[in-house]
């Protein structure tokens, strides 16, 4: 059984790319190693999806 890190001393950021007026934005943090937790901007207590760093990367790169 896999379990997901303590996130709330976790330091989030957004992209360069999102707006300020609050809009349709995920968040992400870097403070876990081999792992990245993403959250949805509005909802910053809300739950968090945690994928593995290697993925997240193919993930990012499928983007551009």
């Amino acid at each position: 059984m896999t379990h997901s890190p303590e996130l709330s001393s976790a330091r989030w950021r957004r992209s360069s790319y999102s707006n300020t007026d609050g809009g349709e934005c995920v968040e992400i943090s870097d403070d876990f190693p081999g792992l990245v937790p993403v959250r949805d901007s509005k909802n910053p207590t809300g739950p968090a999806l945690v994928v593995n760093a290697a993925a997240w990367g193919d993930f990012v790169s499928s983007l551009k």
